[in-house]
């Protein structure tokens, strides 16, 4: 295991070369579709012999979805996989390439640092006003909370990625990109 210059052991990557940091959202995407298909598969059940469903689920399924779609979107902006349009990107000198990349997570973190701050009057409106959600009655902040703790993790890995970007030579920069290319069709 390699050391810092203060002795304390650095984290070894996963078998892929991610970081172990990773596994948040990994966890939390296999948690979230685990239990979005369990809650359908029992209201499918419960549809097909009492020919009634529960309420709840759809409210559940809904908010699942959502935290399944911002988690997965983190995900790809620290996996730097997220949607770009490729014939810029993947055109020029490596410094321009690299330029670019700096520019696309800049533009992600300064997005969702906005939704993060802006979705916290959502929540803010939701708890002053006792808002309560229209399926189950739970009060609404429950599930808007989660709105910007979720946009503030992708503004935090658009932000790592920007570093990584910054401290990397042109080189550097394309010997990472470049199995990331390799493995798309």
């Amino acid at each position: 295991m390699d050391s810092t210059p203060s002795g304390t052991p650095t984290p070894p990557a996963s078998p892929t070369g991610e970081p172990r940091s990773l596994r948040i959202e990994d966890w939390l995407t296999v948690s979230a579709m685990a239990l979005l298909a369990l809650i359908t598969f029992a209201n499918v059940l419960v549809r097909y012999f009492t020919s009634s469903s529960f309420a709840w689920t759809e409210e559940i399924s809904i908010f699942l979805m959502i935290v399944l779609a911002l988690v997965g979107g983190s995900s790809a902006v620290a996996r730097d996989q997220h949607i770009r349009i490729e014939f810029f990107c993947q055109s020029g000198s490596a410094a321009r390439r690299r330029r670019l990349a700096q520019l696309g997570a800049a533009c992600v973190a300064l997005l969702f640092g906005l939704i993060a701050c802006l979705s916290v009057r959502v929540v803010w409106d939701d708890w002053r006003f006792e808002e309560t959600s229209p399926g189950i009655g739970v009060p609404q902040w429950w599930y808007s909370i989660w709105l910007p703790v979720c946009a503030t993790l992708i503004a935090a890995r658009a932000i790592g990625l920007l570093r990584r970007r910054t401290r990397q030579s042109d080189a550097q920069y394309l010997q990472d990109s470049a199995p990331a290319q390799e493995e798309q069709p």
